[in-house]
């Protein structure tokens, strides 16, 4: 029997190493390399589904955004037109009719044609007629000619949404009023626009009338009242936890009580503004100021959190040398360190009111779920907001409100990105090197 020399063993023990070494090196590289691939998956992922969402809300919602209106002459009869309240006359009736005349068709004694021909125009019509006759009375007994948009289902079938193959016991328009449509179209007396109203009106139990004009108000309201309540507070109590405050059991509490707050559910805050601000302190109810309130206390631990995180950033070398300087407490705070963590307490408090903005649920709880059609010009007057438009749309039975309930997310979404692009230019703006 030979024996192994000891450089021999010394030898194969190294090379032992050296392949173990190898070896755990390569596994590693493959865990990081697996690992890049599914953090790229999971973005990949993310993009895809942020996509196919974003299409199919712009899918449904962008024809919201134009909509046909009918232009027809209109005799404006004086046996049938009251000059001292025109708002009750039936001007929807006489333009029905004298379209059917145009037409060539007749109706029978009970009206049947004319009424189907009625339901096509919307009711605005009514509205612009009375409005003109109260301008100008010498209208009457002339013909002029009038214009309004159409009724939501024959918007509908203008855009696509209802197609004439479609059973016609399964849609809300008759074959008749398919053929009328067409005809009008062909005539040029429809003719498609921007929408317009959808922009300049506020709530309506009307699709074709119904816009986002008294929730936008009503959100901006809110918002407002939520800054003027939740910003001072947030930041002031951030600062004087972080920088004041002695360090010992209660302020320990009430760190740990702002971090389970920031996890509360919304609903919840809807719950203690139905029992704190409308029952006990009988405010309005579906206020800006009480949703403004609501949100502020939803929005105060996420801002304090925020604040504290952007005042722990400053390097404790800036206070040390501010105190050096003979500088007091007060005065290192707000002169030195306050500044310097200014852009991470804007991007906490736009971040906190943009995510104010899309709360539903403690808005409902406060009433604004009911049907609220002016534009608000108060805090303490009935509004709406946003979400629960958004909510009270895609709750109505009509379809053409379920085109506009995608118009206002795209409303809606349109605001969040606006206030994150503006926290994100601010913080570059404002963000000071040391």
């Amino acid at each position: 029997m030979t024996d192994a020399t000891p450089d021999r063993i010394d030898g194969a023990s190294a090379n032992g190493r050296l392949e173990r070494l190898r070896a755990g090196l390569k596994r590693r590289h493959a865990k990081e390399t697996r690992f890049k691939w599914y953090g790229r998956l999971a973005i990949a992922a993310a993009m895809l589904f942020l996509a196919v969402l974003l299409v199919r809300i712009v899918e449904q919602g962008h024809t919201a955004f134009y909509t046909h209106t009918v232009t027809v002459p209109v005799y404006m009869d004086p046996a049938r037109i009251d000059r001292a309240y025109p708002q009750g006359s039936n001007f929807e009736q006489m333009a029905a009719e004298q379209q059917l005349q145009r037409m060539g068709v007749v109706d029978d004694a009970l009206g049947t044609n004319a009424a189907q021909m009625k339901r096509l125009f919307s009711s605005e019509l009514k509205f612009v007629a009375a409005d003109l006759v109260a301008k100008r009375g010498e209208v009457i007994g002339e013909t002029v000619p009038l214009a309004a948009p159409l009724s939501d289902d024959a918007d509908l079938y203008l855009k696509g949404e209802i197609s004439s193959d479609t059973p016609e016991d399964q849609r809300r328009l008759t074959d008749q009023q398919i053929a009328w449509l067409d005809k009008m179209k062909a005539d040029g007396v429809v003719g498609a626009h921007f929408n317009t109203a959808l922009f300049t009106n506020g709530d309506s139990t009307q699709p074709e009338m119904a816009g986002v004009l008294g929730a936008v108000v009503g959100s901006a309201l809110m918002l407002m009242v939520t800054a003027l309540i939740a910003i001072p507070l947030g930041v002031g109590a951030a600062i004087w936890l972080e920088e004041f405050a002695p360090k010992n059991k209660l302020t320990d509490i009430i760190e740990v009580n702002i971090n389970n707050l920031a996890a509360v559910p919304s609903i919840v805050y809807g719950l203690l503004g139905l029992a704190l601000f409308i029952n006990w302190m009988h405010l309005p109810r579906a206020s800006p100021i009480v949703g403004g309130l609501v949100l502020a206390l939803m929005a105060l631990p996420t801002l304090v959190i925020a604040t504290r995180s952007a005042l722990k950033a400053v390097p404790p070398s800036i206070r040390e040398a501010a105190l050096a300087m003979g500088a007091s407490k007060t005065q290192t705070v707000f002169s030195h360190v306050l500044p310097l963590a200014m852009p991470g307490v804007m991007t906490g408090a736009i971040i906190s009111m943009a995510h104010a903005l899309g709360e539903t649920a403690p808005l409902l709880l406060i009433g604004m779920v009911s049907f609220v059609p002016g534009v608000p010009h108060a805090i303490d007057q009935p509004v709406g907001a946003l979400p629960s438009l958004i909510y009270i749309w895609e709750n109505a039975s009509e379809r053409a409100f379920h085109e506009r309930t995608a118009a206002a997310i795209i409303v809606l979404l349109v605001f969040m990105i606006i206030m994150n692009a503006a926290a994100i230019i601010l913080r570059r703006r404002f963000e000071r090197r040391w």
